[in-house]
């Protein structure tokens, strides 16, 4: 078969999204060829077709119109993808939602995003039922999966009398009327909207997708990342059906145990996965002997660095190298990365053909190869805009340039190295979070004067949140009190977000202006940004 991605050039004015990547899929001969494995089911390409019509036919018949939003808050799974793409053919918004969000968030997100329809896995609920009250734009809410409250509607009754021919909406690759809306934490601490339009994916499944990783309509896919991540989204709803190859989605928690079961039973020839999984799957004892896994051909990594002695084990005990690289939600995927048979272990590799990256000082001029500095980059697939964010508040866009909040510096060969993060961002669990939304959690707890939080590494080299506190008078530290202020913090917001270490201390380092120093709590690291990056750092 013909390869199916076609770069931007070859979109026209009319497009959508769904016919090149499901539609025409089928009509070059995919349509009885498994798309996805899921649990005990395989769906072939038509009835993934046949599933995505029903449900942009069901969105029609609750009045769900062009340009109108559409949340989904769902685990992987079969429903997701039909959801995604059902949204998308009948011209509406699919908003991506992290579940692991606090129903405060979920309000947020619907009430900045005016959504009006929900489609929820059953399992969420009772976030949803938290805020309801509080959502004045809100219609539909749609349940996949068990269904007993009278006003939420079954997900698969609705669909079940729906016709699977659904006449495609005429949306355009090139304006604002085609968007996906992907709700992270951003550096305020409150989710926002990175907004694409439908034809950003198509420079990266060129230029990275096969450009990088060759594949093919031979190769199953498996991405432990889930889908309401950009880098999940690619992984396991877009470039499948671009080559017309399979994939294999899990609704579990990606635990070690699970992503090696799955892949033993799948036979995956891609893992898109993050360092912490990787880490976490050599800490099982005779992993390599107790799974198989010669089916793949390539694993993949991004997200946090990739610590050396992970690549050398997995490669010793595994067989396989890792292809670590970069990715940012506002640049849709990965856009450096090291390659098959190039790789420079402890680095996030070469820019990817297409993109341009810089390593920048504070006023964005270009700075030599081996001092630390600021990461830009750019692309025409970077996103829209953010909704609703006020300038202040988003990742710095200078111009044609992307400021990822990331320090890095560039060897002479050209391979970027990861030395640190902005002040005003963490990166955690493979997720974007601000400290100030950990603050201002804590400092709510009776105890808390004042507090910051940075990034501090575990014995794993994996980054996880670390609280300096300052308590008020009357109160005295202990390890008591720390354990009663983590769970304070874990009550309140996502589970990742929680210090995992409280350091209590008497006052914390300012500027004259009063400025938290954070830079003197993570060990030096404010000073070490202006040094030049030395070998092995």
């Amino acid at each position: 078969m013909e390869n199916l991605i076609k770069g931007e050039k070859d979109i026209s004015q009319h497009f959508n999204i769904v016919a090149k990547l499901i539609d025409e899929t089928v009509e070059k001969g995919f349509g009885d060829k498994t798309l996805v494995y899921y649990k005990d089911k395989e769906l072939t390409y038509k009835e993934m077709q046949s599933m995505i019509n029903r449900v942009g036919n069901a969105l029609h018949l609750l009045g769900v119109h062009e340009e109108e939003k559409v949340m989904l808050v769902m685990q992987d799974s079969p429903e997701a993808m039909a959801s995604f793409y059902g949204s998308l053919k009948i011209g509406a918004v699919p908003i991506l939602v992290n579940y692991t969000h606090a129903g405060g968030d979920f309000c947020h997100v619907l009430n900045d995003s005016r959504a009006n329809t929900i489609i929820a896995s059953e399992d969420f609920t009772d976030g949803i039922d938290e805020c309801r009250g509080e959502m004045p734009f809100l219609k539909n809410v749609i349940i996949v999966g068990k269904q007993t409250k009278s006003n939420y509607l079954s997900f698969q009754d609705i669909i079940n009398g729906c016709s699977d021919h659904l006449q495609i909406a005429n949306t355009s690759g090139n304006s604002k009327e085609a968007e996906i809306w992907n709700y992270t934490s951003g550096i305020t601490g409150i989710p926002k909207a990175t907004v694409h339009l439908q034809h950003d994916v198509f420079s990266n499944l060129e230029n990275y997708a096969r450009g990088i990783l060759n594949i093919s309509q031979n190769d199953i896919l498996f991405s432990a990342s889930k889908f309401f991540f950009a880098y999940g989204l690619g992984n396991s709803f877009i470039y499948p059906p671009s080559v017309g190859a399979s994939v294999v989605l899990i609704s579990d928690k990606p635990s070690p145990s699970t992503i090696l079961s799955t892949i033993d039973r799948y036979k995956p020839t891609i893992f898109f996965g993050v360092p912490k999984f990787y880490a976490d799957m050599l800490a099982i004892k005779d992993a390599e002997k107790k799974f198989d896994t010669s089916s793949l051909r390539l694993c993949v990594s991004t997200i946090e660095t990739l610590p050396e002695n992970i690549f050398y084990e997995w490669k010793e005990r595994f067989g396989l190298e890792i292809l670590h690289g970069i990715g940012a939600d506002e640049l849709i995927h990965i856009f450096i990365s090291n390659r098959p048979g190039d790789i420079k272990p402890g680095s996030a590799g070469k820019i990817v053909p297409g993109y341009a990256a810089k390593i920048a000082d504070d006023d964005g001029n270009e700075i030599p190869d081996g001092e630390v500095g600021n990461l830009h980059v750019k692309k025409e697939s970077m996103n829209a805009y953010h909704n609703g964010q006020s300038d202040k508040n988003m990742p710095s866009v200078l111009g044609e340039w992307f400021n990822t909040g990331d320090w890095y510096y560039r060897d002479a060969e050209g391979c970027f190295y990861r030395y640190g993060v902005s002040d005003n961002m963490l990166n955690v669990g493979s997720m974007w979070m601000s400290p100030i939304e950990i603050e201002s959690t804590l400092v709510s707890h009776p105890a808390v004067l004042e507090v910051a939080v940075v990034a501090k590494e575990d014995e794993k080299g994996q980054a996880k949140p670390k609280a300096f506190i300052v308590l008020k008078n009357g109160y005295e530290p202990s390890e008591q009190l720390a354990k009663q202020i983590q769970n304070y913090a874990r009550k309140r917001i996502a589970s990742y977000k929680y210090p995992q270490w409280i350091e209590f201390t008497k006052e914390l380092p300012k500027t004259e202006t009063g400025k938290i120093q954070r830079n003197k709590l993570r060990n030096g690291l404010g000073e070490k940004k202006k040094m030049h990056a030395k070998q092995g750092v």
